[in-house]
């Protein structure tokens, strides 16, 4: 019981208002405006725990794995009904038990004096790598995905497959990450809206991407600024 406390206590430590207020107000909005288009309540509940979770990623709070344990589960049935398949397979094959490997390396290298991860940099060249990485990863995930009959298979793939990329970056509280993030925001924004042209009643789940697109930008510059200094070798 003791370690609950102090872990909830933790978790509340060295917060700034804008964080506060942002919290409070995604919160809110995501949660009123689901409800006032009639969205069904799993719907709200995966949006409401999924822009939770990516708040508290971005303040660097272990918390965020609890939340986010429980979004991925819920999205991926979501993206399950609107046959974005590689959502799917992210969220249930890869997001899911990422959120253990999450928890415990995060849990090593918290700043005793703020209660947040210690944020890290890559050097250049690195990110040079990953960038081409990327272009056959999602060339390739695109053709099986293609072939598997799915909707929009490359968009769905780069979603996918920066996703993947960017979990990795966010384990190793690398701030690259949130550069990947807003390009898997945009894309996935537009899949939903998409979705949601063609008869989708996932309104939630649309909201809740737009939540994450507007929370990336507000973190890519909150991190790339906490983790100048600690660039990896």
């Amino acid at each position: 019981m003791e370690k609950v406390k102090k872990f909830a206590k933790n978790e509340f430590t060295g917060w700034k208002k804008w964080e506060v207020v942002w919290l409070i107000l995604a919160t809110i909005i995501i949660t009123g405006l689901s409800i006032y288009w009639g969205d069904n309540l799993r719907g709200i509940t995966a949006a409401v725990t999924g822009v939770i979770c990516v708040i508290l990623t971005g303040k660097g709070k272990m918390s965020c794995y609890i939340f986010g344990l429980v979004n991925t589960i819920l999205y991926a049935v979501i993206a399950f009904g609107a046959k974005y398949y590689g959502e799917v397979m992210l969220n249930a094959l890869y997001y899911v038990p990422m959120q253990f490997v999450g928890w415990f390396m995060w849990k090593k290298h918290i700043n005793e004096e703020t209660q947040e991860v210690k944020k890290i940099m890559l050097p250049i060249k690195w990110d040079v790598i990953l960038g081409v990485i990327s272009v056959a990863a999602i060339y390739g995930y695109g053709l099986v995905l293609k072939r598997l009959g799915g909707n929009l298979p490359f968009i769905d793939s780069m979603s996918t497959c920066l996703s993947v990329l960017a979990m990795v970056l966010s384990v190793k509280r690398l701030s690259e990450q949130w550069v990947l993030w807003i390009v898997v925001d945009v894309v996935t924004v537009y899949m939903w809206v998409i979705d949601y042209i063609q008869g989708g009643t996932d309104v939630a789940t649309l909201l809740m991407w737009i939540v994450y697109l507007l929370n990336a930008i507000f973190m890519f510059v909150k991190w790339f600024k906490e983790s100048k200094g600690g660039e990896v070798g």
